[in-house]
């Protein structure tokens, strides 16, 4: 757990400050609340059964993960290699190329809600707009950036996912 954790941090441009955990047993156990307390790392979870304390990550699971892997279950170590190549790209074409729009404001005219977004940016562009981050980051990120094809990252996410599909072991209807 805290090896994975530690590279997670590693590839950050920012230092993690917390963690918002479901409530699952593969999620919280002794090993992480220990790491995370030795790293100074907030560790959070949402409160049972309360489905939209998590509707941020769930959004973002459906668009990184389920759009792009599905609900098959995948098992064992071809398994997880292929999915560990198909998130390397997944990422830096989120990260770099698929703006997002954030929520700024919600308000309520009589049973009606309305939603203000910002600007949709990528989250690549909001790291540099981030005062917190350093200039030696935000640097690395745009050297990184401008060896970048889209395309290329398309392609190449779209051979993992052919590699994947042998690999799930489905479920009986």
């Amino acid at each position: 757990m805290g090896a994975a954790i530690a590279a997670c941090r590693s590839r950050l441009p920012y230092p993690l400050l917390g963690l918002d955990s479901d409530n699952g047993g593969e999620f919280i156990n002794d090993n992480l609340k220990r790491y995370c307390e030795r790293k100074h790392i907030t560790f959070t979870r949402c409160r049972p059964y309360h489905k939209n304390d998590q509707a941020y990550v769930e959004q973002k699971n459906w668009t990184a993960v389920r759009l792009t892997v599905g609900y098959d279950r995948y098992e064992g170590q071809a398994a997880c290699e292929a999915l560990a190549a198909l998130y390397q790209p997944l990422c830096l074409y989120l990260n770099f190329f698929q703006p997002v729009m954030t929520l700024v404001a919600k308000y309520r005219d009589g049973a009606k809600v309305h939603k203000c977004y910002d600007t949709a940016q990528t989250p690549f562009q909001r790291v540099l707009n981030a005062p917190e981050v350093a200039d030696q980051s935000k640097e690395l990120l745009r050297q990184l950036y401008l060896t970048l094809n889209p395309l290329a990252l398309l392609r190449q996410i779209e051979s993992c996912q052919r590699a994947l599909r042998p690999l799930a072991s489905r479920l009986p209807p």
